[in-house]
């Protein structure tokens, strides 16, 4: 079994791309709706919110746990892999983030490498992108982009409200000012020069992809983030099939939420209108 975590529906754009690509696996999802948007939270606070969701998913039996919020990644995941699973009860199970097939479908270099290599090392494009607070005060795109590709011209912009705004499924109207506003910036910090690439860096964003795509240059690609994850866990489970070739559990997915199951299930199927119920976390 696969644990899916955000910290709001966002992670369900990424989930629903996992169980198009893998109708033969199992996934279990949890949502920690009752605290929603982490992006404005301090740091400490993240973490903590992070590891009790991540628990929660491998209580459930998930062997291994896809952080589908750019936050909780950004700010959490190495704190995860690297200094509180390996001593805790569940050793052996693993915490991946969403950050790294993003970065690798930027700069076009897979993650292992952290050096500029021959012909990225010469590239001069520009890259917007787009997040919460957190995620941009954290600098990992930046930092993870300007090691593979120095040349790379990183424009960070903070869409603060967006995300809430979609959790709170606010109007089109509301939705297009902040996009167009979030863009705006962007171009601004360009001088006027097209950004070759857009990095959608909240899992909530693709829900307004289109919109981004209205107010971005038509030459922009934008870098959405479910199937690039899909593609990513796909090469991953290529080389450590020990995470689903243990029968567990039937295939399908189960929805978990600490919020209003009844309010959050509505607003999900908005935009995936056959989505199972939510369960009470």
């Amino acid at each position: 079994m696969i644990g899916v975590f955000d910290s709001g529906i966002g992670g369900l754009t990424v989930l629903r791309a996992l169980c198009a690509r893998f109708p033969q696996l199992a996934f279990v999802y949890l949502g920690d709706h009752a605290n929603v948007p982490y992006g404005n939270r301090p740091s400490s606070e993240i973490v903590d919110l992070t590891r009790a969701g991540v628990e929660q998913l491998l209580d459930r039996g998930a062997r291994l746990v896809l952080l589908g919020c750019n936050t909780a990644t950004a700010v959490a995941a190495r704190t995860l892999q690297q200094d509180w699973l390996p001593g805790s009860q569940w050793a052996g199970r693993n915490v991946l983030g969403i950050v790294a097939p993003t970065v690798e479908a930027a700069t076009q270099t897979p993650w292992a490498v952290t050096s500029p290599q021959y012909p990225q090392k010469y590239n001069t494009d520009i890259v917007a992108v787009f997040g919460t607070f957190r995620t941009i005060s954290s600098g990992v795109y930046l930092e993870e982009i300007s090691k593979r590709c120095p040349k790379v011209t990183v424009v960070q912009q903070v869409c603060a409200e967006l995300a809430g705004a979609i959790e709170d499924n606010a109007g089109e109207a509301v939705l297009d000012a902040l996009v167009g506003a979030g863009v705006a910036a962007v171009m601004m910090q360009t001088g006027g020069a097209t950004p070759h690439r857009a990095i959608l860096g909240c899992t909530h964003f693709p829900l307004v992809e289109e919109l981004f795509r209205r107010h971005l240059p038509a030459a922009t690609r934008i870098l959405s983030q479910p199937d690039l994850v899909a593609d990513s866990l796909d090469h991953y489970l290529e080389r450590h099939p020990e995470y689903v070739t243990r029968v567990d559990a039937m295939p399908g997915v189960r929805l978990l939420t600490t919020g209003d199951r009844d309010r959050v299930g509505a607003t999900a199927r908005l935009f995936w209108p056959d989505a199972p119920s939510f369960e009470q976390a």
